[in-house]
């Protein structure tokens, strides 16, 4: 980084002013690019729309992969591996699936690029060899994971088939916004396939609450469960479950679904088995997935105006150990005392992991050190200088708290305290997001109430928990008004209510969450 840079940065630290501009009050999508970019999460890339996701980035999603993966894995479900690329027939078979998707698919019609010379003698590549069927890059996989189903299974032996997939996909998108809607994004989709009905439907329900608890236990979110609106399935399902977020201004992310498809998809892919009585029968279905989308969602849940605050859990690393050296006489002293330290913490244990804890011992300025591990969120720093060693202390700094807040405690005390301390900042930033959902929850019985809530610029805005008995014609109505769609019929008994539906006056057995989205 340039000297100049540097300077400004202490100079601000100095100042008491945010690292981040503009704030969240300020602009709060700008602020979202800019702790995307001062944390070295992500750029974008030479294709409109697709991101280069960097090692810090790409160490969030290892942790998300990995913890999630184990939770897969301990319901009874194997990873596997499908193509990138669908035939257009296969699609075709599905038709309210296909349907679904068709203005986001990307299409390969040919096989190779051959050279050409132009009329002004300039050679360039074309497309040559048009293929035979043209074939979609996957936006999800249904009918290419179905067409394998129907090859694997046989009988109801063969039964339950619990699948999943670690995968990319792409959906052109027209608007997009690192890690919240890019072209091409990675993520995890489940497909299996069951004998019974009841049990594709246990299935689903199990799904969405294997998400619903790794969101609240590791990425320190509340959401709300429950089932989507006919308007908002995914296409193709009988059903959508859903978790639901709120972020700090106030919108709501869909963090994850978990669909149950029926034998829509069965039928379409001929997926048939000899059942206990001998007759043929198609399986029954399920689909569930989460993607990068979910780091965006914990940056605008948990993120402030320093930068990007990771819940622990799936911090790259949980604490980052910075070496203060005023003067080259004291460098091995201090080193040899960072690298015992680090040595230690590496034997504690942080819920299933050791302590991840990383040395910075580049040769830069301090100042501009610290800065950049604030903006990239690691949960705990620590600096050591010969002061601390004659004091026989250590000076640690929590990013839940400012970053002039210092506690100096002797080493064997904060290593003995260092995985509670990592467990209270991942409780306390659940606690602190579910404060701000429930702080900008609100009732609401009237359609005036409502418009005002969402229209009405000194309205905080937020979720709107509201009696519904609409039809579908209404439910697009609403959006097309204030961009507001039903986030989900929420399972809580909390929400199930007698009352009267705010758009038509209709009786209503319970209220639904309203909001604007990403």
């Amino acid at each position: 980084m340039a000297k100049q840079q540097q300077q400004q940065q202490q100079k601000q630290q100095k100042q008491g002013k945010t690292a981040i501009t503009p704030t969240r009050a300020e602009d709060f999508p700008q602020w979202y690019q800019q702790v995307v970019r001062a944390a070295d999460l992500a750029e974008n890339s030479e294709v409109r729309g697709c991101m280069v996701i960097k090692p810090w980035g790409y160490g969030v999603w290892e942790r998300i992969q990995q913890q999630l993966d184990t939770m897969f894995k301990d319901t009874g479900h194997e990873n596997a591996y499908f193509p990138l690329l669908i035939p257009l027939s296969y699609l075709e078979e599905e038709a309210k699936h296909a349907e679904g998707f068709a203005t986001e698919c990307a299409v390969v019609t040919h096989h190779r690029l051959e050279a050409e010379t132009d009329a002004e003698g300039q050679s360039r590549l074309v497309p040559s060899g048009k293929l035979s069927e043209p074939l979609i890059i996957r936006p999800t996989s249904e009918t290419i994971i179905g067409a394998a189903f129907s090859r694997w299974v046989e009988s109801y032996r063969d039964l339950p088939l619990l699948i999943n997939q670690w995968a990319n996909v792409m959906r052109w998108e027209m608007r997009p916004r690192l890690f919240l809607r890019t072209a091409e994004f990675l993520w995890q989709e489940g497909h299996t396939a069951h004998e019974t009905e009841q049990e594709a439907l246990e299935e689903t329900d199990r799904m969405l609450g294997v998400y619903a608890t790794f969101m609240r236990d590791h990425l320190a979110l509340p959401v709300l469960t429950g089932r989507k609106s006919e308007n908002e399935r995914f296409p193709g399902a009988v059903d959508t479950l859903c978790v639901e977020a709120m972020v700090q201004d106030r919108k709501a992310i869909q963090a994850g679904t978990s669909h149950f498809l029926g034998q829509n998809f069965a039928k379409a892919s001929n997926i048939q088995f000899q059942g206990r009585d001998g007759s043929l029968e198609h399986v029954w279905t399920t689909s569930w997935g989460v993607s990068t989308r979910m780091i965006g969602t914990v940056i605008m849940a948990h993120a402030d105006d320093d930068g990007l605050v990771l819940p622990p859990r799936i911090a790259p690393n949980h604490i980052v150990i910075l070496p203060v050296i005023p003067k080259e006489e004291h460098r091995e002293a201090v080193m040899e005392a960072v690298n015992a330290l680090a040595a230690e913490l590496r034997q504690e244990r942080f819920h299933d992991d050791r302590l991840s804890v990383r040395v910075d011992d580049r040769e830069l300025n301090g100042g501009v050190k610290n800065w950049e591990w604030i903006k990239k969120g690691v949960p705990i720093r620590i600096e050591i200088g010969p002061r601390d060693l004659e004091k026989g202390t250590i000076a640690v700094v929590r990013r839940d708290r400012s970053p002039r807040d210092k506690a100096f405690l002797p080493t064997a005390e904060f290593v003995s305290q260092a995985a509670s301390t990592l467990q209270e900042i991942q409780d306390g930033l659940y606690e602190r997001a579910l404060a701000f959902r429930e702080a900008h929850s609100v009732k609401i019985d009237t359609k005036e109430a409502f418009y005002d809530f969402f229209e009405n610029a000194s309205s905080d805005g937020g979720f709107a928990v509201a009696h519904w008995a609409g039809s579908n014609e209404d439910e697009e109505a609403l959006k097309k008004d204030l961009q507001v769609t039903i986030r989900c019929i929420p399972f809580d008994e909390a929400f199930e209510e007698e009352g009267t539906c705010f758009y038509t006056g209709k009786p209503s057995s319970r209220r639904l969450v309203f909001a604007k989205s990403y």
